[in-house]
């Protein structure tokens, strides 16, 4: 239902451009998902005090498709082949080593950005602001057979720049900060029950064509 909510309000935002304003662009290329996690600590009986498990960063590709809705601003929805995610075991579980989790990262975002300068500018700066939907998918982990991690939505922020080769061709470069957070609860012999908050920042470039 989320996933349906978040498409659907994305379809009508593309959609509703100003009349004057015609142009799409469709952006591809690689994100660098960098995260700064922080837990509630592990927690089930059986389970030494100070468990916790800190999350990895990842790499994948993206595709960017944006809705120019007046000279100065954009809409966007962005995609990326979903990533897997993995963590490793840290506190009093140290020993446990690396991929006590893993779980691949489903994550559409969509955006409202804000250009500076005018449309045949080489260079435009911009900042765009939305929500982001992350749901995470076949999840494993070594501690549990079984393991589930909450859907999330969040606010987004990002910072970026476009050059321009030339009417249809240019590049980009972003900076996002992204709000996901996820309660596991993983089973086996006992139950094991966190919160997960990813702040993941992301880097992203690549190549966009308008038409």
């Amino acid at each position: 239902m989320k996933t349906f909510k978040l498409s659907a309000l994305a379809a009508l935002v593309l959609a509703g451009g100003a009349v004057q304003a015609q142009d799409w662009t469709l952006k591809a290329g690689v994100t660098r998902y960098d995260t700064d996690s922080r837990t509630t600590g592990i927690q089930g009986i059986g389970i030494p005090p100070g468990a916790d498990a800190k999350v990895g960063d990842a790499t994948t590709a993206i595709i960017v498709v944006e809705r120019t809705l007046t000279p100065n601003l954009g809409a966007e929805v962005v995609l990326g082949i979903p990533p897997r995610i993995r963590a490793r075991a840290t506190g009093s579980v140290a020993f446990l080593g690396d991929d006590v989790l893993s779980a691949k990262n489903v994550a559409p975002t969509l955006l409202v950005n804000y250009y500076f300068g005018r449309p045949g500018d080489t260079w435009r700066p911009y900042v765009g602001a939305g929500l982001n939907y992350t749901k995470f998918a076949s999840a494993k982990s070594s501690l549990a057979p079984q393991v589930e991690l909450s859907d999330s939505v969040g606010l987004a922020v990002q910072a970026g720049i476009n050059l321009a080769f030339n009417k249809q061709w240019g590049a980009f470069a972003s900076v996002a900060r992204v709000d996901v957070k996820s309660d596991l609860v993983g089973v086996a012999s006992t139950v094991l029950t966190t919160t997960i908050d990813f702040r993941p920042t992301t880097y992203s470039a690549g190549l966009w064509y308008k038409f």
